[in-house]
């Protein structure tokens, strides 16, 4: 007797906005039908702000240059470039003590040649705390890129220990169709869907964002307690959906988009009353 697909009758909603038809594509294999709802956003450059902040940075220089995206160094980079000023930024870096959060800024950096003093244990910025909290920063500038909004606590924290913080912001989120948020909104309320997948924390807080200025969070919490399911690819964005007040999250080992499908399907083969 054949194995069962896992998903099947399933409808998966999709919150993120890349490898969509890829993921589409394992949720179909799988029996279920996948269902586009981003929650994502956009990330607009902010070139003139950028440009400025840059010239300022390797103009005053810096004692730690701290960077929370893989996406904000590489906007950095490459706006230098433009500017003729690449190389400069890249010795100013390395002149100076590095921290840095999340795998794919990790990777950057390791390409760039750079070692970071200081890294997250577990792709948050708390964890980037963790291991900053060591280090004396009394009358040291700090500059550090943010990853599209602002960061009031990691900020706070540094000048707490001492620290003269500058923060540059290359790119900035910009909300989600509205339309497709309600539309979201609606299909968890009536269970329309039986699960969301959540693939960063930033559409985590854009759809709960937009769930608690038009009065629907208390009907989405009911049904992500009781029927329609949370799924968030990591760690990172598992802990977003528990701040939101989201306890029942299954997000997979191995923190990758087709693991997450393979891990609703493995859910559903062990429930399938649901």
């Amino acid at each position: 007797m054949p194995k069962a697909k896992g998903l099947e009758d399933k409808r998966i909603a999709l919150a993120g906005s890349r490898k969509l038809q890829e993921l589409s594509e394992i949720i179909e294999r799988q029996g279920g039908v996948p269902i586009v709802r981003s929650q994502q956003g956009i990330a607009l450059l902010q070139e003139s702000g950028l440009e400025h902040a840059l010239l300022q940075l390797i103009e005053s220089g810096t004692d730690w240059a701290i960077f929370t995206t893989g996406t904000g160094l590489d906007a950095m980079l490459q706006q230098a470039e433009r500017l003729g000023l690449r190389e400069r930024l890249l010795d100013l870096i390395k002149r100076s003590k590095v921290g840095a959060r999340g795998y794919k800024t990790f990777a950057l950096l390791k390409h760039l040649g750079i070692q970071p003093l200081a890294m997250d244990d577990d792709g948050t910025v708390e964890g980037l705390i963790r291991s900053l909290a060591a280090y004396d920063f009394s009358g040291l500038g700090v500059t550090v890129q943010l990853h599209g909004e602002t960061m009031p606590a990691f900020a706070a924290f540094l000048e707490e220990k001492g620290a003269a913080v500058r923060t540059i912001l290359p790119y900035k989120h910009v909300p989600p169709d509205p339309d497709v948020s309600q539309a979201l909104c609606r299909e968890i309320i009536e269970a329309s869907v039986d699960a969301v997948c959540f693939t960063t924390a930033v559409q985590v807080r854009y759809f709960f964002r937009y769930a608690n200025a038009h009065g629907h969070y208390p009907a989405i919490a009911e049904r992500f307690r009781e029927r329609v399911l949370a799924v968030a690819v990591g760690r990172v964005t598992a802990e977003a959906l528990q701040e939101e007040g989201v306890r029942r999250v299954l997000a997979p080992g191995n923190e990758r988009m087709g693991a997450m499908v393979i891990e609703i399907a493995r859910y559903y083969r062990n429930v399938p009353n649901l």
